[in-house]
C-alpha cells in the first residue's frame, strides 16, 4: 500500500492540495486569493518534484490500473508547467473586471490531477476517471467568466460536446470490455494478439475508443468545438486547454493505441491517418480567413495535432519520441504565443483580439512584437527557429516506416499554414500602426514570455539534444 501510494504522489499532492485549498477559499472568502493562487503553484512544483522518486519510474500501482514510467512523467511535467502558467496569467486577466476567485486555481490543480491519471492509465476505467475529472473542472473553467455572454456559450458548447464525447468513449470502453474480458491494457493487448485474430465487435469498440479520444485532443472530425471555445472561454482558460489538457489527451492517446492495442495496429492505424490527413488540412485551409487570433490560435492547435499524429503512425519507438518532442516544443509556443495575447489590450483595459489590431504593433510595443514575432515562426516550422525540427521528426519517422505520401500531405499543410502566421508577421511590421495599447506590466507571465521566445529561437537547438534523449528514453518505457 506504501508503495502505491508513492507512485501516485503526483495526483495525491494536487487532489488533497486542492481539497485543502478549497476549505481555505470557504471559510476566509476572496481575502484568500492570492495565497491559494501561490500555494496552488507550489503545489504544482511538488508534484513536478516527486516524480524524481518512485513516482517518476516506479511500476505498475493498485494491481495494474495505474502506471508511473517515463513516459507519464515527461507529459506530466509538461501538463504541471502548463498549468502553473494559467494560474500565475489569470492574476492579472481576472483582476480587471473582477472576477477573480479562489476557486480558478482550485479547478486547475484538479484538471491537472485528471490529466495525470490519464497519462498513467493503464486500465479502462482509470483512463475515463481521469477524463472525466479534467473535464468536469474544464467545464466550469470554459465559463468561469459569467458576465460574459461568450464564456457562459463557451462552457455550455463544451459541455455538451464533451459529455457526447464522453458518452462515446464509454460506450468503447464497453464493447472492448464485453469481447476481451478484461479493461487492464495488458490484457486488452493480449486479447487483441490471440490467433482469432480482433473480431467485428472489438474493431467497433476500438473505432470508439478513438473516436473519444479525437474528440479531446480536438483532431478532425471531432474538431468542431475547439474554435468557439477557444474564443469565448477566458484567454488564461484557452491557454490552458491548448497546452496541458491537449498534451494530456495526446499522451493518452498514444498510450492506448501502443499499450492496449498494438496488436491492432493496421486496425487504427487507418483511422489515425485520415484524422492526421484531415486535421493538417482543415487546419491550415480553415485558419487563413480568421479575423480573430484566439480562433487563429485554435485552427493552429488543430493544425499541430495533425502533426503530432503522423508521428503516431509508425508505432515505433522513433514515431512515439517524436510525438513528445513535438509536444514538449508545441506547448513553449503555444503557451508563449497566448500569453501574448493575453497583453493585448486597449488604452482602456480592455482586451483586444483582432489580428487588425496589431497593426503596426512593431513601433508602438518592439518588444511584444518580437517575441509573437519568434512565435509565429516557429510555429510555421521556418528555419532556423525551434518549432522546425519535431516538424522534421515526425516526418523522418514516417517515412523510415514507408509512409512518404503521408510525410508530403504534411509537408505541403505545413506551407498552406505558414500563410497564416506570415500574416501576422507582416501586419505587425508592415501595416501601419492600429490604436495604441495599454503600457505592459512586469509581471511573472512577462518572464515566461521571455523563456518561451528564448527556447523557440535558435538558440534552443541547444537543448535538443538533451529533449530529444528524454523523449527517447520516455518512448522506450511505453514500447
Amino acid at each position: 500500500m506504501l508503495r502505491d501510494l508513492q507512485l501516485v504522489a503526483p495526483e495525491l499532492i494536487l487532489c488533497f492540495g486542492a481539497l485543502g485549498l478549497l476549505m481555505v477559499a470557504a471559510f476566509v472568502g476572496d481575502r484568500s486569493l492570492r495565497l491559494v493562487n501561490w500555494l496552488s503553484v507550489a503545489l504544482l512544483g511538488a508534484a513536478g518534484l516527486v516524480l524524481l522518486g518512485p513516482a517518476g519510474n516506479g511500476g505498475d500501482a493498485y494491481l495494474g490500473l495505474y502506471r508511473a514510467d517515463l513516459f507519464a512523467s515527461f507529459a506530466k511535467v509538461l501538463i504541471f508547467g502548463a498549468s502553473a502558467v494559467a494560474i500565475l496569467a489569470a492574476n492579472d486577466w481576472f483582476t480587471r473586471d473582477g472576477t477573480h476567485r479562489p476557486e480558478y486555481p482550485i479547478l486547475v490543480l484538479l484538471a491537472a490531477a485528471g490529466s495525470g491519471i490519464m497519462v498513467s492509465a493503464s486500465d479502462l476505467l482509470t483512463l475515463y476517471v481521469g477524463v472525466e475529472l479534467q473535464s468536469l473542472a474544464a467545464y466550469v473553467l470554459a465559463s468561469f467568466q459569467r458576465r460574459d455572454d461568450r464564456s457562459v456559450e463557451a462552457g455550455l458548447k463544451y459541455f455538451v460536446l464533451g459529455a457526447l464525447a464522453s458518452g462515446i468513449l464509454l460506450y468503447g470502453i464497453s464493447l472492448l470490455y464485453g469481447f476481451t474480458g478484461t479493461t487492464l491494457f495488458d490484457g486488452i493487448s493480449r486479447a487483441l494478439a490471440g490467433p482469432e485474430g480482433i473480431s467485428t465487435g472489438e474493431l467497433f469498440g476500438l473505432v470508439f475508443v478513438f473516436a473519444g479520444l479525437a474528440f479531446k485532443i480536438a483532431a478532425v472530425p471531432f474538431h468542431m468545438w475547439t474554435p468557439d471555445v477557444y474564443e469565448g472561454a477566458p484567454t488564461p482558460v484557452t491557454t490552458l486547454f491548448a497546452t496541458a489538457q491537449k498534451v494530456s489527451a495526446m499522451a493518452l492517446l498514444v498510450r492506448v493505441a501502443i499499450e492496449a492495442m498494438g496488436p491492432a495496429a493496421d486496425g487504427w492505424r487507418q483511422i489515425v491517418i485520415f484524422s492526421a490527413l484531415a486535421s493538417t488540412i482543415l487546419g491550415g485551409v480553415a485558419g487563413v480567413g480568421q479575423a480573430n487570433i484566439k480562433r487563429l490560435l485554435a485552427y493552429s492547435s488543430i493544425n499541430n495535432v495533425g502533426f503530432a499524429l503522423i508521428g503516431l503512425v509508425p508505432g515505433t519507438r522513433e514515431g512515439v519520441s517524436s510525438v513528445l518532442f513535438y509536444l514538449a516544443v508545441y506547448v513553449a509556443m503555444t503557451l508563449g504565443a497566448f500569453l501574448c495575447v493575453m497583453r493585448m489590450r486597449d488604452l482602456d483595459g480592455r482586451p483586444v483580439e483582432t489580428i487588425g489590431s496589431l497593426s503596426g504593433l512593431s513601433r508602438t510595443q518592439p518588444g511584444l512584437a518580437l517575441a509573437l514575432l519568434f512565435f509565429m515562426l516557429s510555429l510555421a516550422g521556418f528555419p532556423p527557429f525551434l518549432g522546425l525540427w519535431p516538424k522534421l521528426l515526425v516526418f523522418q519517422a514516417a517515412v523510415n516506416e514507408g509512409y512518404v505520401a503521408l510525410a508530403a500531405v504534411g509537408i505541403v499543410t505545413s506551407v498552406i499554414a505558414a500563410y497564416y502566421y506570415l500574416k501576422i508577421v507582416k501586419t505587425m511590421y508592415f501595416d501601419e500602426p492600429a490604436g495604441a495599447y495599454e503600457p505592459g506590466r512586469r509581471t511573472a507571465t512577462g518572464v515566461v514570455i521571455v523563456a518561451a521566445a528564448l527556447f523557440v529561437s535558435p538558440l534552443g537547438y541547444l537543448l535538443i539534444g538533451p529533449l530529444q534523449q528524454a523523449s527517447l528514453n520516455a518512448a522506450s518505457s511505453l514500447l
